[in-house]
């Protein structure tokens, strides 16, 4: 299948995330996620084609204790902890051995907003509520317990096929976020005019004293 057509079963997902990074990205725009009561409808990713010449990639040096889910197989929730406070979670792609991930930017709630705000009761506006890959994550209840889940089966944490297909050319692309290395390849994909997309913030490298 290619990036253009539409993920109507979990057959269909679990060939797409098999495949290379970038159509898998793509892909997964308005695919919902479900966790702790909680469903969001994926608005903005971002690709990392892990050893394949990605520097931005965490699995870019090979594999270590914290990235070694991203080896394999496809399909799988790869969570780190990030700035000493926040969560963040990747849907595994590629062959085994490839380590590229998908990074889950932001999502809009779909269902169970009421415990998406329990979990954020300083948030005020609903579109806030999963606006950034820590956010979505806070709001689904997503913690290191959730590494190596199977998103793909019927576990507490689940990953289903979009409702309604995102057409391409609903589909905008720029570079990443937050990142050093690569920062400027293009690989961060949204849904174009939704507001539960995050703000983008160019890489500023730190001036050393």
């Amino acid at each position: 299948m290619t990036s253009a057509e539409p993920v109507t079963a979990a057959a269909d997902l679990a060939d797409l995330l098999a495949g290379p990074v970038v159509p898998a990205a793509r892909g997964l725009l308005g695919c919902l996620l479900t966790a702790g009561g909680v469903t969001v409808r994926i608005t903005e990713v971002e690709a990392y084609a892990g050893t394949a010449g990605d520097p931005a990639s965490h699995a870019y040096r090979g594999r270590t204790p914290r990235n070694a889910v991203m080896f394999g197989p496809s399909g799988r929730a790869y969570v780190y902890f990030t700035y000493g406070m926040h969560w963040c979670v990747n849907v595994v792609t590629g062959a085994d051995g490839e380590a590229s991930a998908v990074l889950l930017r932001a999502g809009e709630v779909v269902d169970g907003l009421d415990a998406a705000r329990a979990r954020r009761p300083a948030v005020r506006r609903d579109v806030d509520l999963a606006r950034g890959p820590a956010r979505l994550c806070a709001a689904l209840g997503i913690d290191r317990t959730v590494y190596g889940a199977d998103l793909l089966g019927d576990g507490p944490v689940r990953l289903r096929p979009a409702v309604a297909l995102v057409p391409a050319a609903a589909i905008a692309a720029g570079p990443r976020v937050g990142v050093t290395g690569a920062h400027d390849v293009p690989w961060r994909f949204w849904i174009a005019g939704d507001p539960t997309v995050s703000a983008y913030r160019r890489h500023v490298p730190r001036i050393r004293r």
